[in-house]
C-alpha cells in the first residue's frame, strides 16, 4: 500500500501535464483515479499502537541527507478521509469543467492547476516531515493565485492579490514557528515530535506562530478577510476547492502539528482559541444577515461554520475533536454544493445580487430544491451532515465548563438557520428573472455525489468518527501526558 500512498501524489502531478499535453478529458482520468487509489489507502492498514502518531501506511526515504530532510508521508484515521474528499471534490471540479469553464480562457490549463492544487493539499494531509509539509502547504499558493486572476469574475486581480498577500503573512509566519520546532527538537519528523517533551518556553513560542499562520488559512476571525473576496471572485471550481478543502489545511494542522507538538501550550492557550472561535461564529454569522451578494454570503457563512471545528478542537476533548474532524468534512461537502449551485444559479441569471435574484421556485424547481437541501444541511438540520460536528462542538464546551461559549456557539446556529431561510426567501420566492435553463445532467452528474455524502454522513457519522477514533485517543493521551 505504500505504493498507493506515493501515488496519491503522483497521479494528479501526472494528470495536470496530461491535461496541458492532452487536454481536459485526460486530467480528468487522472484525477478519477487519484479517487480510487484514496479510497483503497484503509486496505491492509496497521491498526494499534501506543500514544502518539501510528500512521496506517508510511513511506520514508531520504530527500535532502545533508540537511538530514525525509520525504516522509503517512495517512491514517485524520487524515485519511480528508484525503478522500480532496480527491473527490478534485474530480467533481475537473468533470465539470468538461462542459462549462469560465470566460474564454483554456479549460485544460484550469484543469492542470486544479490537479496541481490538489497536489498540495493531498501532500499537506500526507507529510510527515515538517518541511515537506510547508513545501505542500506552499505549493497551493501560486496555481489558486492563477485560477482567481485568470478565470474569475471583474475584481479577480484585486481580489487574487489579497489571497496571496494575506496567505504569505501566514505562511511566514508558519514557518518561523516551524523553525522553532525543529530547532529545539533536533528534528523535523512529525512521528518523533508528537509527544516529545520540549520545553514550555518553547512550546508556547511555537504554538502562538502555528496558530496565527494556520488562523490565516483556516480562516479564523479577525484574519478572515482575505476569504470573501477570493470566493466572489473566483471561478466556480475554485470557490468549491477554495471552501471545500484549501481551508481544512489550516484546521488540519493546528491539529496535527500544534497540538501534538506543543500539547501544554494548546492546553493553555485553549480558552482563548476557544474566544476567538466563538467570535468567529457569532461575527460570520451576523455579517451574513448583511450580505446582499449570493457567493460572498455563502462565504461569510464559511467563517462561522469553521469556527465550530475550531470549537472542537481548543475543547481537546474526544467529543470536540470528533465534532471538528466530521465539521470539516461536513463543510467539504455542503459548502462544496453551495458553491456549485451559486455559480450555475449566477451563470443562469448574469447576476449574484440577491435583491435581483428571484422566483426560482417557479422557474428552475431543480435548482431551488437543491439550494434548499443544501441550505438546511448547513443549518444543521438532524440526519444530515451539518449536524454533527455543530452539535457536538457545543456539547465539548458544556463539557470543559464553558457554558458562555456554548451558548453563543448555540446562537451562532440560530444566526445561521436566519441568513439561510432569508437566502431561499431572496432566491427562491418573490419575483423572478424569465424562466431560467433547467439542471443539466452534467451538473447532477457533478453535484449528485455530494448530495449522497451530504445524507451518508448525517445518517451514518460513523462513516468519518470511526476511523479517527483511535487517533483521537492518541493524540488525547499526549495531551494528558503533558498536563
Amino acid at each position: 500500500m505504500n505504493v498507493v500512498l506515493v501515488a496519491t501524489l503522483v497521479l494528479p502531478a501526472l494528470g495536470a501535464l496530461a491535461a496541458v499535453l492532452f487536454g481536459r478529458i485526460a486530467g480528468t482520468v487522472f484525477a478519477f483515479l487519484t479517487v480510487v487509489a484514496a479510497a483503497v489507502l484503509p486496505i491492509d492498514r496497521a491498526t494499534g499502537g501506543e500514544a502518539g502518531l501510528n500512521p496506517w501506511h508510511s513511506v520514508d526515504l531520504p530527500w535532502v541527507p545533508a540537511l538530514s530532510l525525509r520525504f516522509h508521508l503517512g495517512v491514517d484515521g485524520i487524515s485519511y478521509p480528508l484525503v478522500v474528499l480532496t480527491a473527490l471534490l478534485t474530480f467533481l471540479c475537473c468533470l465539470y469543467t468538461l462542459w462549462h469553464v469560465p470566460g474564454d480562457r483554456g479549460g485544460r490549463h484550469l484543469v492542470a492547476l486544479l490537479l496541481v492544487i490538489e497536489v498540495g493539499i493531498v501532500g499537506v494531509f500526507l507529510a510527515l516531515d515538517l518541511i515537506l509539509f510547508f513545501v505542500f502547504f506552499e505549493l497551493v499558493l501560486l496555481p489558486m493565485y492563477a485560477m482567481i486572476a485568470g478565470w474569475g469574475g471583474d475584481g479577480r486581480r484585486r481580489a487574487a492579490r489579497k489571497f496571496v498577500l494575506y496567505t504569505l503573512f501566514g505562511s511566514v509566519v508558519l514557518l518561523v514557528g516551524l523553525v522553532t520546532l525543529v530547532t529545539a527538537a533536533g528534528t523535523a519528523d512529525l512521528v518523533e515530535l508528537t509527544g516529545m517533551r520540549l520545553s514550555t518556553d518553547v512550546q508556547r513560542i511555537a504554538f502562538v506562530l502555528l496558530l496565527v499562520g494556520f488562523a490565516v488559512k483556516s480562516p479564523l476571525w479577525p484574519l478572515h478577510t482575505w476569504l470573501p473576496d477570493a470566493h466572489t471572485e473566483a471561478p466556480t471550481v475554485g470557490s468549491v476547492i477554495l471552501a471545500g478543502v484549501l481551508l481544512k489545511m489550516g484546521t488540519y494542522g493546528l491539529l496535527r502539528i500544534a497540538v501534538g507538538a506543543a500539547p501544554e501550550a494548546a492546553s493553555a492557550a485553549s480558552p482563548f482559541v476557544a474566544a476567538l472561535a466563538v467570535a468567529a461564529i457569532i461575527v460570520g454569522g451576523l455579517v451574513c444577515l448583511a450580505q446582499t451578494e449570493l457567493k460572498r454570503l455563502i462565504a461569510y457563512s464559511s467563517v462561522g461554520h469553521m469556527g465550530f471545528v475550531l470549537l472542537g478542537i481548543a475543547t481537546l476533548t474526544s467529543t470536540g475533536l470528533q465534532a471538528a474532524l466530521i465539521g470539516n468534512l461536513a463543510h467539504g461537502v455542503i459548502t462544496g454544493l453551495l458553491f456549485f449551485l451559486a455559480g450555475a444559479i449566477k451563470d443562469r441569471a448574469h447576476t449574484g445580487d440577491l435583491a435581483r435574484l428571484g422566483g426560482l421556485r417557479e422557474t428552475a424547481p431543480g435548482l431551488a430544491g437543491l439550494l434548499g437541501f443544501a441550505a438546511i444541511a448547513s443549518v444543521g438540520l438532524p440526519g444530515l451532515a451539518g449536524f454533527w460536528g455543530e452539535a457536538f462542538a457545543v456539547v465539548a464546551a458544556v463539557e470543559r465548563g464553558w457554558t458562555a461559549a456554548a451558548v453563543l456557539a448555540a446562537l451562532g446556529a440560530a444566526l445561521a438557520a436566519a441568513y439561510f431561510l432569508r437566502l431561499l426567501r431572496r432566491v427562491t420566492h418573490g419575483p423572478g428573472l424569465g424562466v431560467l435553463p433547467a439542471l443539466r445532467r452534467f451538473e447532477l452528474a457533478s453535484w449528485g455525489p455530494l448530495v449522497v455524502l451530504a445524507l451518508a454522513l448525517g445518517l451514518v457519522p460513523a462513516l468519518a468518527l470511526s476511523p479517527a477514533a483511535e487517533p483521537v485517543r492518541n493524540l488525547l493521551l499526549v495531551v494528558s501526558g503533558a498536563n
